[in-house]
């Protein structure tokens, strides 16, 4: 779909950009930061929209059409006898466009139940607002289901499981990605893993895009999400083929310790979410020629906790075809990738998994051998560098935990 934003290249989203930090220095440092996209932006703020457009960030905005979320699922399948259409056929002929709205958005975590009204709003939106996208993100896998307990009167979900869940959309909502948010530090590893999974085989046996939003801030006030906790959460998706990550919260909006404070001011999380964006760009550029056809969980544990709720089990190395015997000195999440165009060859993007909490990090070695191979290089945010095998034929990666790196063989 074509659109104002160019959608062939990675971006990277955050949400809530309240009043206080839409000065013009404000926008320029959120466009140093390496942001792209704001989330739930006014669209009524048109002086911050063109700071927007001055400073090269998009806005996807709400305040256009008719608002919705699922909450606690009370309302669950009612989206179409509050939301009536006519609302936002009055909503689209009242909008007034703007270089900066790159999105507009439709509402946040709906019920399965509102799935096939969400295909129609869609159909709608994407029609009546020809130079954005349609925005839509949902529940994880963390949401209420219908069996949770004797005592449980609501249904976030509207299914039995979460792949339901994702399946319904699939089947109901024409959208050419899923986004869903998963703040893994506030629930668990295990749980973001088999969200990964699930969302990740949606998107590719569909033919759409993953988009991702994780966590930059806390729902602890003591605990700030450490520099190692933001790469794992990017790299771990990207080992899924995510082609967005997007971070919650740059200002307030739930939870604590955003990227600015209530006065506007940097906190911590500033300078360590600038770093990881600023990684993840350069190699984004490479990664993007690739698309996932499946993930892999090498040297794991296989009574790890972590692992738990994965229906993909681990293996000791990875053979693919091209890449054969890919192992290391720690565990690590392999995504197996295939090149858009034919010229471009394969691909791994490898997550160093041994310490998503980031209680002992340390340096590792990954090895793998590529005999078929005329060129192979590894890519780590900026750096490229082209590998040789050793004497026996084998490759060797110096990778840290929680790194991410970018393998091509052509």
């Amino acid at each position: 779909m074509k659109t104002r934003l160019d959608r062939s290249n990675f971006f990277i989203g955050t949400y809530i950009l309240q009043d206080y930090a839409r000065t013009e220095q404000h926008i320029r440092d959120l466009a140093d930061c390496g942001i792209d996209v704001v989330m739930c932006m006014e669209y009524e703020d048109r002086a911050a929209l063109d700071l927007f457009a001055k400073y090269g960030v998009g806005a996807v905005v709400n305040g256009v059409l008719p608002g919705w979320w699922g909450g606690n699922g009370e309302r669950s399948g009612s989206m179409h006898e509050i939301n009536t259409m006519d609302k936002y056929e009055a909503a689209a002929n009242a909008f007034v466009d703007h270089p900066a709205i790159v999105g507009i958005d439709t509402g946040d975590e709906p019920s399965a139940l509102d799935f096939p009204y969400y295909g129609k709003i869609i159909d709608f939106t994407e029609n009546a607002f020809p130079n954005q996208f349609a925005y839509l993100n949902l529940y994880p896998n963390y949401a209420s289901v219908s069996q949770n307990n004797a005592d449980e009167t609501v249904c976030q979900l509207g299914t039995k499981t979460y792949a339901e869940h994702i399946a319904k959309y699939c089947e109901n909502v024409p959208t050419d990605y899923i986004c869903y948010d998963f703040y893994m530090y506030s629930a668990s590893v295990a749980g973001a893993y088999e969200n990964l999974r699930i969302v990740a085989d949606a998107c590719r046996d569909t033919g759409r895009d993953m988009w991702i939003v994780l966590q930059v801030n806390s729902n602890r006030p003591a605990d700030w999400i450490s520099e190692n906790q933001l790469r794992f959460q990017a790299y771990s998706a990207m080992a899924f083929g995510t082609q967005s990550v997007i971070w919650a919260c740059y200002t307030a909006g739930w939870w604590h310790n955003q990227v600015l404070d209530d006065k506007g001011e940097k906190t911590e999380q500033y300078e360590k979410l600038k770093k990881i964006n600023h990684e993840i760009k350069p190699l984004a550029e490479t990664y993007m020629k690739y698309r996932r056809t499946s993930t892999h969980f090498i040297g794991f544990d296989a009574n790890d906790p972590d692992l738990a709720q994965l229906a993909y089990k681990p293996i000791s190395a990875l053979s693919t075809g091209v890449f054969f015997d890919v192992c290391a000195d720690a565990p690590i999440i392999a995504g197996q990738m295939v090149g858009k165009c034919k010229e471009e060859g394969h691909a791994l993007m490898l997550c160093v998994a041994d310490d998503p909490h980031d209680k002992h990090p340390a340096q590792h070695e990954i090895t793998f051998r590529a005999p078929y191979a005329k060129t192979v290089c590894a890519y780590k945010g900026a750096e490229k560098c082209v590998l040789l095998p050793d004497e026996s034929g084998v490759f060797h990666i110096s990778a840290a935990s929680s790194e991410g790196i970018l393998v091509t063989a052509k």
